[in-house]
């Protein structure tokens, strides 16, 4: 019995060629096809400029330091996301505050954000969990009446929409390209905006502040993409419709099939196009496993899991450590509570059948 993994990056003969075509071009750094790829990204996006960067945790630190927050400044984050999204913020001697989740889309929830908003409060970030956008309307009214500075983090969701607009284009878009992804570079990010003034300083800020010739006018970094990266991206680009049409099919059918009690499937905002990075359930109190056991069970019969997360955010030894709590009850519940089952492009119609029948086995 074949395992089913968690994820699997779909690389193709087409990124072989185009990486083979680059090797043997001798131009391996940021260049022609770097560029070429943020023009294909912002089209597709549907913003004005697109700055490619060297993986999706620089693109958040890069938009931080770009939009010019100063260090004690307090950005509301979500406290049930990846690490990188409140980290980026630390990188810049900011105050990360951790807002409670919706409890139906795990997405930042905007009353307990408009609580956490004071006088300090210069950003909002976003994230569009798992694939799905949090609700931009009222996000984004938020940071109007207060004078916010929007930030989204999209590292999970290239291709979903909010109300027919894609997501990074609502603020400013930062976005990863790693394997897990639902298009990948191997590592890369991106960083959407139709600010051109901001656009061009997130230019000089990746190249170190360079503004050609060894003339540097600010102190920068080398947060580059390479020609490599960029290559790949552009096949995986116009791949990525594909991509997410596969995840859409395979998560309506897991959430048809799987039937068990005690277990909750994924809830769809309906102005939203979900674009299912990952496909995560909830398993409920009257469950007869607990969800670790749940794990176990699954991966006895041949099929991975992954638990994101499995804590929120303020409770990492690093958050601790700092001294940085807060109370979101929401995403402490439903932490202990998720796990994701395989939704990726590569399942087959038997992989799908066996992922839903042991989930309604188990236990």
């Amino acid at each position: 019995m074949d395992f089913i993994p968690i994820a699997r990056p779909l690389l193709g003969d087409e990124e072989v060629e185009a990486v083979s075509q680059v090797i043997r071009s001798g131009m391996l750094v940021q260049g022609e096809l770097v560029r070429r790829f943020e023009e294909e990204f912002s089209a597709y996006t549907g913003v004005r400029n697109s700055v490619a960067v060297s993986n999706g945790t620089v693109a958040l630190d890069l938009a931080l330091r770009a939009l010019g927050l100063k260090p004690g400044d307090e950005v509301i984050c979500p406290a049930f996301t990846f690490i990188a999204t409140s980290n980026a913020v630390l990188y810049q001697g900011l105050r990360p505050v951790f807002a409670d989740v919706d409890p139906r889309t795990f997405n930042i929830d905007p009353g307990d954000v408009l609580e956490k908003v004071n006088s300090n409060t210069k950003a909002i970030v976003g994230v569009h969990l798992y694939g799905q956008p949090f609700d931009v309307k009222a996000i984004g009214e938020i940071c109007e009446d207060h004078d916010l500075i929007l930030i989204e983090d999209c590292a999970q969701a290239h291709g979903a929409e909010y109300s027919g607009k894609r997501v990074g284009s609502f603020g400013t878009g930062c976005f990863s390209f790693y394997p897990t992804k639902n298009m990948t570079t191997g590592e890369g990010g991106m960083i959407t905006t139709d600010d051109d003034a901001l656009a061009e300083r997130l230019r000089l800020l990746r190249n170190h502040g360079d503004l050609g010739k060894y003339n540097h006018v600010m102190l920068g970094y080398n947060y580059r993409m390479t020609n490599i990266q960029g290559a790949i991206g552009l096949v995986q680009l116009r791949k990525l419709d594909g991509f997410i049409n596969a995840r859409i099919r395979n998560a309506e059918y897991l959430s048809s099939h799987i039937t068990r009690d005690g277990i909750t499937t994924p809830w769809r905002d309906p102005r939203c196009k979900h674009v299912y990075n990952q496909y995560v359930l909830r398993v409920e109190d009257e469950f007869p496993m607990s969800r670790d056991d749940l794990a176990g069970y699954l991966q006895s019969k041949g099929i991975g899991t992954g638990i994101h997360y499995p804590m929120p955010v303020y409770e990492q030894p690093l958050y601790r450590q700092l001294g940085i709590r807060s109370n979101c009850p929401v995403a402490e519940d439903i932490s202990r509570r998720v796990i994701s089952v395989p939704v990726h492009p590569g399942l087959n119609d038997d992989d799908l059948k066996r992922i839903a029948d042991a989930v309604n086995s188990a236990g």
